[in-house]
């Protein structure tokens, strides 16, 4: 996009033409120019440029995204209920907000409680002391997302994703401070550009690597969804052995994947979870293409979510944390039962909090029943995100996801430069996943900060001394989540439950539950589509079940 308000340049190096490029609303971000040679390696040119948010990708014609699209417009135009059901939901991650949101929208009326004074689980994000925001997690928005991308055309608020470059872009350990990319060229079909931007990258693969990596990967491509969830008995690394793929391929390229997709090494992950965002990056021409948020979560997203809920008639209750599920005679839920000593009833309730705490508040009498007891393997990985605030803008990044492929840490960007409301033109602010986290997540803040200064001395070898002697920190913060997004290790898939439990009215949203997308903010929000669709087609049940459980209570 271009803005008469710029007079910084990018310089094109293939045709020699000079383009002024800067944010929508000609708000100006600088960093040094960065180009591409031949061999796809990033090279650093002491030019100044403003950063591009490009325009956003044409998704809305895709099958995933009508089929999408689809299912919302099932639930305004549902027939209006006769008596609108009390749906008491907790949680008020994007799985929560999402069945909230399409229950509202079918006419019923949600009471969304969320324990902590934060709206967006996950998600979360908070102010410090000087106005700075730090998140819960670095949350990229794919085109692969049919769902959330669906989800912010019905708030209207489009806008707000700032799409980036259609690139991958990985760090070399070997070659500190210079990247490799994989470039998926936009006027090629899918999956055509993605085949082309593999063949193109020299940098981390070699030509038979390569052969023998597409091979490999035939099956996936002709057996679709069948063969991808037949592999959920597999660790990345034992597929890749079996189909005679290299174990350099692994290294290269999957152990960064690995950890951006789920947090965890190749020789955990299950291959099914590698498949699926392979099957949605490879099949759809946009469907790896990135964009961040313009700002926080729980304002740029969630508060949105929680208008639209309010506006038809829902409640959304912060700081009300539930002690107990409290339940009738015959086993069904009674009430949820809160810290403050407060009882919720409802006509249907919803649990949309993550695994672990549905784990910690089930009720004794439910546990044995095998819907429940498939849960027991469903466990939160550990998560820790870091936050730097630097004194100085530092010259080695990208306006961009980067993969580290460091030990310690999975991916990173510079908010600085990506994120419009994080923007500052004199510092930078790295935000890096820390991950695998479990060794780290007792440790103490400096101790992940000591360790993180480490990895980072070497993707900015020129700029960041480990010692501290170059660029120095202003100020940190660490985002512990000890039980994050389930950990989705081998044979998970046939534990995951479905959204309708077997208690008459108690129905479960969640990335761990039954959808195709993983764990993952899709996910979240898809799986809080097929609850709110599955109460919606329970309505008659669950009225008829209300006006019983009203009339005994006169008795």
């Amino acid at each position: 996009m271009t803005s008469s308000l710029s007079r910084d340049y990018y310089f094109n190096t293939t045709s020699g033409r000079t383009d002024v490029l800067s944010f929508r609303h000609g708000d100006i971000m600088g960093h040094r120019l960065q180009f591409r040679s031949r061999t796809n390696k990033i090279t650093v040119c002491p030019f100044k440029v403003v950063c591009v948010d490009y325009p956003r990708p044409e998704l809305d014609n895709t099958s995933n995204f009508l089929e999408a699209a689809y299912l919302s417009s099932t639930f305004p135009t549902a027939p209006r209920p006769a008596k609108p059901l009390n749906v008491v939901i907790a949680g008020a991650g994007l799985a929560g907000l999402s069945t909230a949101k399409y229950l509202a929208d079918a006419g019923h009326k949600p009471i969304l409680l969320e324990a902590r004074d934060v709206l967006g689980g996950k998600v979360a994000a908070w102010k410090d002391q000087d106005g700075d925001w730090y998140e819960t997690g670095l949350h990229i928005f794919f085109g692969a997302y049919p769902n959330v991308q669906n989800l912010f055309g019905e708030l209207g608020i489009n806008d707000r994703l700032q799409w980036k470059e259609h690139s991958m872009i990985f760090a070399m350990p070997n070659k500190p401070g210079e990247f490799s990319r994989f470039d998926f060229p936009d006027v090629l079909p899918a999956p055509i550009n993605g085949i082309w931007a593999i063949l193109r990258n020299n940098e981390m693969l070699t030509w038979p690597e390569k052969v023998k990596f597409a091979i490999g990967l035939l099956p996936a491509m002709l057996g679709g969804q069948a063969y991808v969830e037949a592999q959920d008995g597999l660790s990345v690394q034992d597929w890749m052995r079996k189909q005679g793929i290299p174990d350099r391929v692994t290294t290269e390229v999957f152990i960064a994947m690995s950890k951006a997709l789920n947090f965890i090494n190749p020789d955990e992950l299950s291959m099914q979870c590698i498949l699926i965002a392979l099957n949605r990056f490879l099949q759809e021409k946009h469907g790896s293409k990135m964009a961040f948020l313009d700002g926080s979560p729980p304002e740029r997203l969630c508060k949105p979510v929680v208008d639209h809920i309010e506006s038809l008639g829902g409640q959304v209750r912060l700081n009300s944390r539930i002690q107990k599920i409290e339940l009738n005679k015959d086993g069904t839920v009674k009430n949820f039962l809160l810290t403050d000593g407060n009882t919720i009833k409802g006509d249907a309730y919803v649990f949309a909090t993550p695994v672990d705490i549905l784990k910690l508040l089930l009720p004794e009498d439910w546990k044995p029943l095998p819907y429940f007891k498939k849960l027991d393997k469903l466990v939160g990985v550990p998560v820790i995100n870091v936050h730097i605030w630097f004194d100085r803008k530092l010259k080695n990044t990208y306006d961009h996801l980067l993969f580290s492929r460091s030990p310690l840490l999975s991916v990173y960007a510079d908010m600085s430069v990506t994120c419009k409301e994080y923007y500052d033109p004199n510092r930078s602010m790295l935000e890096l996943v820390f991950a695998p986290a479990e060794e780290w997540i007792a440790r103490s803040d400096s101790d992940i900060i000591d360790a993180t200064m480490s990895e980072l001395s070497k993707l900015f070898p020129d700029e960041i001394a480990e010692d501290g002697s170059k660029a120095k920190i202003l100020k940190y913060h660490v985002v512990k989540t000890p039980r994050s997004v389930y950990k989705t290790v081998p044979d998970c898939e046939p534990c995951r439950p479905l959204q309708r439990s077997p208690i008459e009215g108690f129905y479960l949203a969640g990335d761990y539950t039954k959808q195709k997308y993983l764990a993952s903010m899709e996910g979240a929000v898809l799986s809080g589509k097929f609850c709110a669709r599955a109460i919606v087609q329970d309505y008659e049940l669950l009225a008829a079940r209300g006006e019983v459980m009203a009339e005994a209570s006169l008795v």
